[in-house]
């Protein structure tokens, strides 16, 4: 029986159901086009204390690092990237906005060759990397060494990338869990030790909040993230 052969109560009833089906159907395509509109006018809250991040350059790449072995890494691929850019795509260093995060058992690696003189076991013990010639701890942070192209940094290091423009941050919370260590290896205070440790870092290198919120919020400023390790 067709719609039109349906008594009027029938057509009405089938009327109805068309309409209701209509309207879902309208209510859906409404629904999904405001949360596709909300996706694509998002825009995160920038931060003055990350303004730091917006430094010149036609791309932005942050390589973060959070194990010993993964900071080693970073040296080499900061350089590589580098060096690709100008080989292949005829780019400059300067095209390069590039930061190298160095949190969590990675955070060592950044601080001075004094700082490792004078706490070298504990800092080398937190990296958990080894020399793999010898086999014992690093004697300093083994990318300050421009000689061991043998180790996986290929004698980069955190001075000749700086040169080239390359950017570190350092993550204070690490360094505050590093400061509690040392402080009961040595008896010292944590607050002044973490300070030490801060004032260490060399060209280039800032302290930031957290590591894996410099890693979220350069992404949120544009940066591709590289994970090292």
């Amino acid at each position: 029986m067709s719609a039109t052969s349906l008594p009027p109560s029938g057509r009405r009833s089938f009327l109805g159901r068309l309409g209701l089906v209509a309207a879902l159907a309208s209510a859906a395509a409404a629904t999904k086009a405001v949360a596709q509109t909300a996706r694509q006018r998002f825009e995160p809250r920038i931060h003055d204390e990350d303004a730091w991040m917006d430094m010149p350059g036609t791309h932005r790449t942050l390589i973060d690092c959070y194990t010993g072995l993964g900071g080693v890494n970073a040296m080499n691929y900061a350089a590589n990237i580098l060096a690709t850019h100008a080989d292949v795509y005829k780019g400059t260093d300067t095209d390069y906005a590039m930061i190298i995060c160095f949190r969590a058992a990675a955070a060592p690696l950044a601080y001075s060759d004094a700082m490792w003189e004078k706490y070298g076991k504990v800092l080398a013990d937190y990296t958990q990397y080894q020399d793999p010639k010898t086999g014992e701890n690093f004697p300093r942070s083994p990318i300050t060494m421009s000689d061991r192209v043998d180790l996986p940094s290929r004698g980069h290091t955190l001075a000749s990338n700086a040169a080239r423009g390359v950017q570190y941050a350092v993550c204070s919370r690490a360094t505050r869990n590093l400061a509690t260590f040392l402080a009961a290896a040595t008896g010292g205070e944590v607050d002044a030790i973490a300070r030490e440790l801060a004032a260490s870092i060399g060209v280039n290198a800032r302290m930031v909040p957290a590591g894996v919120m410099a890693t979220t919020r350069a992404q949120e400023r544009g940066y591709t993230m590289l994970v090292a390790g």
